[in-house]
């Protein structure tokens, strides 16, 4: 058998290898928690309907992950970050997850993520000239 190495691509393929790791991950994790995946995500609206930022994430396993959270600028500073991400935070209680865990660059939000409990866990510089930062707030105490 001949195999080859490709650089096209289609979203079958995309989904073909997202669905071997998932099939693969099922194996490895007990049955109630190798079914449990659902998207969370909250927006800020005004009363036009425009979307003005929020916050983006996944339930996996026993986890949240937060993927994005943004405001736009006019809305910043207006409490609005700290409101989805206590909003998120108690949806993520009531699912039963353990923890959450996010990343962040130097220039973004690493201040705002410290001040809601959020612990640095990993770190790499040099990240196109700053620091990407992992962090993580555990649910359970």
């Amino acid at each position: 058998m001949e195999l080859q190495i490709s650089a096209e691509h289609s979203h079958e393929d995309r989904t073909h290898v997202r669905n071997k790791l998932i099939a693969f991950n099922h194996a490895h994790f007990s049955k109630e928690l190798s079914n449990r995946y659902e998207e969370l995500n909250l927006f800020v609206k005004n009363e036009d309907g425009e979307t003005l930022g929020g916050i983006v994430g996944d339930i996996c396993w026993n986890w949240l992950e937060i993927h994005y959270l943004i405001l736009d600028e006019q809305i910043r500073g207006l409490g609005y970050g700290s409101k989805l991400l206590l909003e998120i935070e108690e949806i993520a209680r009531q699912k039963s997850c353990d923890f959450i865990k996010l990343d962040t660059l130097s220039f973004q939000a690493l201040d705002f993520y410290l001040k809601y409990g959020y612990e640095v866990y990993g770190s790499i510089n040099n990240a196109g000239g700053h620091t990407h930062y992992y962090l993580k707030k555990d649910l359970k105490s």
